[in-house]
């Protein structure tokens, strides 16, 4: 079927994009964290499949998804959640807001990438896409420049000489925050990680907003450190940027990538097609241009400045602890922390 050039432009709000065709479509409203640079490489690939369906994607940080999602509780906006943090849908699977329903080829997937009720014989309310890594980025030049060396570990940010020098996502609105606030509890317990989390601070300069910004900050040379994620460093560095890619000793938190129909939607059909694709094996050859650990098995490929034994380095996430105390730990971290949060 021809289809005209597809267009990415502002909808919705200033951080969506409306995708569309010349064909009469279904249209889904779907809302997401994943990337802008991947956003449109994944629908387009998603449209070239099914031009009779049109997506109005809305995309921004993870905590800022989540709570549009819940505030929209009781008058859905959306149709499908598609690449939301996990232990996002977790909590939204707690408040009756997901559709459960399995697609097709869920049983390919790797069990613990799709809802745990799917194993007791429930339809899953929501499955796995791929899983992003907590990682440092490191700017060589400047770290030479500035006499600031590369850590190897947490622990190591915590030391007297990265003081102002390190940049970390605020986790009330970046998910990757608050997989490093929560695998760090995980970790260590919560005293040890609050007081591990009080040393951080002293040597923070900023906390963003965004996830990926703290790495594209040291790409640049406006910071010499940044938590973030490791596919944004890996990529970074594949450009030509002076980064090194820190995997710290003490184990690496992650969380995953996962999609759900909204309850409610009364566009049922065309959701759960988009939720069929999520699950299949060339959307999983999609995310793995970017992401080292996929949810359908053996579709993964190395991936440029990973290392290859990262499954063995990702820390026994729990995520239902994650979305259950999620509420708790922020407000604690806000407390805490919040007076050097980026405008």
């Amino acid at each position: 079927m021809s289809m005209s050039r597809r267009v990415f432009q502002p909808a919705l709000m200033a951080s969506a994009f409306a995708f569309a065709t010349t064909v009469s479509a279904t249209e889904l409203t779907v809302y997401t964290a994943v990337e802008s640079d991947d956003l449109q490489k994944y629908a387009e690939r998603f449209n070239a499949a099914h031009p009779d369906i049109t997506i109005n994607w809305v995309r921004d940080s993870t905590g800022v998804i989540t709570a549009r999602l819940l505030a929209e509780k009781n008058n859905p906006q959306a149709d499908v959640i598609w690449g939301l943090a996990a232990t996002s849908l977790l909590l939204l699977e707690e408040e009756g807001m997901l559709e459960r329903y399995a697609p097709e080829g869920v049983d390919n997937l790797e069990p613990r990438f799709v809802d745990p009720a799917f194993r007791e014989g429930q339809d899953p309310a929501w499955v796995g896409m791929d899983a992003w890594v907590a990682a440092i980025c490191y700017n060589t030049i400047e770290g030479e420049r500035q006499g600031v060396p590369m850590p190897t570990s947490w622990e190591d940010l915590t030391q007297p000489e990265f003081a102002g020098h390190v940049i970390m996502p605020n986790p009330n609105s970046s998910g990757t925050g608050y997989l490093d606030v929560a695998s760090w509890i995980q970790l260590w317990g919560e005293e040890q990680a609050w007081d591990y989390m009080d040393r951080l601070h002293t040597n923070i300069s900023r906390y963003t907003h965004s996830g990926s910004a703290p790495c594209s900050l040291a790409a640049t040379g406006e910071a010499v450190i940044g938590v973030s994620f490791a596919f944004r460093g890996a990529r970074l560095k594949s450009q030509g940027a002076p980064i090194e890619v820190v995997f710290p000793e003490e184990g690496l938190g992650w969380d995953m990538e996962a999609a759900a129909v909204v309850a409610g939607t009364d566009k049922l059909e065309a959701a759960q097609t988009l939720m069929d694709w999520a699950a299949s094996r060339e959307a999983n050859e999609l995310y793995n241009e970017g992401y080292a650990v996929v949810a359908y098995p053996g579709v993964a490929q190395p991936i440029e400045n990973y290392p290859a034994d990262i499954t063995e380095r990702m820390i026994d996430a729990d995520f239902q602890w994650a979305a259950v105390n999620r509420e708790r730990v922020l407000a604690e971290w806000q407390r805490r922390y919040d007076g050097k949060t980026e405008q």
